[in-house]
């Protein structure tokens, strides 16, 4: 992370780097006010941003491939993130909640995914319950369906750098990160990690089937509307300060499994540190391939990561939940 402070679209010395951080951290400013503006005000709460953003998918994913039992699940199988682009785009397109300022926009796309996952849990609930099965359809019908919301909103909108501006954020983007910001997704991806390592052995015991959990005396209901609360509100969050970005969530616990199997006590931490350090990388090519223009997050992962991650599942044979 202290190394990709020197990357970007104004190459910086990894010396003149580690003299703003020494500063900075001994509360003062640092040497050269130019490189002090550079790495202390833009670059690190981006850098920050992009590693707690890329644990917290890491672990949403985990969690919500356990909950579902299908390793093609990802964070936004909920609607979370179609959620949070249509109140995105409505911040964007319409000037919704501009009293808000800064933070209009992280309000309007969390407001988004929260309405979304309010939807997708009553229509689950009321049809039976949030089996697995139900969650998957209910979450793709309303994730298409919000999606299609925010694509009609983009059709009629008249001015074309807002129209832009919406089609960036959606593919998911770390430019606006600023200190202030870091609170609400710090908060969240902690809190997440505790309590989803607290409950790894119940986990496991999902992950297996549910009738062997409730044959273990785990109460599965409670479970998981647990985890479905838990990674609802992460996501939420993390969409709101960084857009959909793609990718993370659903490959990257499929690495940490290759790496240290299925149990979560592992799989979880490793899963978290993979994110953070494989989004950091990532954040630091967007912004520098084509500068100083940047790429849309989404876009890289995709590039990047699909190919490493089919060599390594070719090489690698494994059940989800349980090593072959």
């Amino acid at each position: 992370m202290v190394i990709s402070l020197a990357f970007g679209s104004e190459h910086l010395t990894l010396r003149g780097v580690v003299e703003v951080l020494q500063a900075r951290l001994s509360g003062r400013p640092g040497p050269d006010p130019v490189y002090d503006t550079i790495v202390w005000d833009l670059r690190a709460p981006r850098v920050l941003m992009a590693a707690l953003v890329g644990a917290g998918l890491a672990l949403a994913g985990t969690a919500m491939q356990t909950l579902v039992r299908n390793p093609l699940a990802d964070p936004y199988l909920l609607g979370v993130s179609s959620g949070a682009g249509v109140g995105a785009t409505l911040v964007i397109l319409l000037g919704a909640l501009s009293g808000l300022g800064v933070w209009a926009l992280s309000t309007g796309a969390l407001v988004g995914a929260l309405v979304a996952v309010l939807l997708v849990f009553g229509i689950s609930m009321a049809q039976g319950g949030l089996t697995p099965l139900r969650l998957v359809l209910t979450g793709v019908v309303m994730s298409s369906a919000f999606s299609s919301v925010s694509s009609f909103l983009v059709f009629v909108g008249d001015e074309p750098r807002a129209t832009q501006s919406v089609l960036f954020w959606l593919l998911g983007s770390l430019s606006g990160s600023v200190w202030p910001q870091l609170v609400p997704p710090l908060v969240v991806v902690l809190t997440a990690s505790v309590l989803l390592l607290g409950l790894h052995s119940w986990l496991d015991a999902l992950a297996t089937g549910s009738d062997i959990a409730a044959a273990l005396g785990i109460p599965i209901r409670g479970l998981r509307i647990g985890l479905f609360v838990l990674t609802s509100v992460l996501v939420g969050v993390l969409v709101a300060v960084s857009g959909g970005i793609g990718f993370v969530g659903l490959v990257v616990p499929h690495l940490a499994r290759l790496l240290v199997g299925p149990r979560h006590r592992v799989l979880l931490p490793v899963g978290a540190l993979g994110g953070a350090l494989f989004l950091v990388w990532v954040d630091i090519a967007a912004r520098s391939l084509v500068a100083p223009q940047e790429v849309p997050l989404s876009v890289v992962t995709g590039l990047v990561g699909a190919p490493v991650f089919l060599v390594l599942l070719g090489r690698h044979q494994y059940r989800f939940g349980r090593d072959v």
